[in-house]
């Protein structure tokens, strides 16, 4: 947590807005998406699915493949305490929604269903795959995305290393990685999965400084000779491959 806290502090006084970019693809990015304010008809669905698990008192028992929580001491837990505690944030999920529009998403992959929060974002996509290493909370999330007619959706409950060989044989516009906060499990799935990427592709990595360990991940992911722009925003660091770009780091607050 303290890593965290001056991690933020150190993050809050490099970071700019959009008139300390000087690209004009990220100054777009973050002006007509990553800041666009106005209404759209898929946030009352990300609301109402979000209500949804905030009332529900089911108990499930969960399996984590990461690196754990620092929020719940057990593996029993409420699908309405994961759903406050655990899940995306309201702003991240609009702002995942507002990315398929804007960046023509067409296919993505997830790593990290968890209750479908960040899945439900993406469902204007025409083909959404996403992992869960855990059984039960899977169960809550097809149910969800079932009720929501989230035809677009495909779950596939395994843990990530038993199948991910399989993603990797596929091309995706958009990557979201969120199942293991953990530091090695972090870069395999970068490594294991570049070959997805094209030219247009964006992969989005959560909690890039939730630990010592993880903001050395994104480093190396940063340093990458594949990789050419990459949008630190603290909680999500953004990565892509255009190849008509010179090689550019930004730290961006939302």
């Amino acid at each position: 947590m303290w890593y965290q806290i001056f991690g933020y502090f150190k993050f809050f006084f490099k970071s700019t807005n959009q008139h300390g970019v000087h690209s004009p693809f990220v100054y777009e990015l973050i002006t007509k998406c990553f800041y666009d304010t106005s209404s759209k008809e898929i946030y009352k669905t990300l609301q109402q699915y979000r209500d949804d698990l905030l009332k529900d008192e089911t108990i499930i028992e969960i399996k984590d493949f990461g690196a754990g929580s620092r929020v719940f001491s057990s593996y029993k837990r409420k699908v309405s305490a994961i759903a406050k505690n655990a899940g995306i944030t309201p702003k991240r999920a609009k702002l995942l929604a507002r990315l398929i529009p804007y960046l023509n998403i067409e296919k993505c992959l997830e790593l990290g269903t968890s209750l479908g929060i960040g899945t439900i974002a993406m469902k204007e996509a025409n083909e959404v795959f996403t992992l869960e290493g855990c059984p039960e909370t899977a169960k809550i999330a097809q149910k969800q995305l079932k009720k929501y007619a989230a035809t677009t959706v495909k779950v596939q409950v395994a843990e990530f290393s038993e199948v991910l060989s399989k993603f990797a044989e596929q091309h995706y516009d958009l990557i979201y990685f969120d199942g293991n906060h953990q530091k090695e499990a972090t870069l395999q799935y970068f490594e294991q999965l570049l070959k997805t990427a094209h030219n247009d592709s964006v992969f989005i990595f959560d909690d890039i400084h939730w630990s010592k360990e993880m903001t050395e991940a994104w480093e190396i992911i940063k340093n990458h000779p594949k990789v050419t722009v990459t949008i630190d925003t603290f909680f999500w660091g953004f990565v892509f491959f255009r190849k008509e770009q010179v090689k550019e780091h930004f730290i961006v607050r939302l």
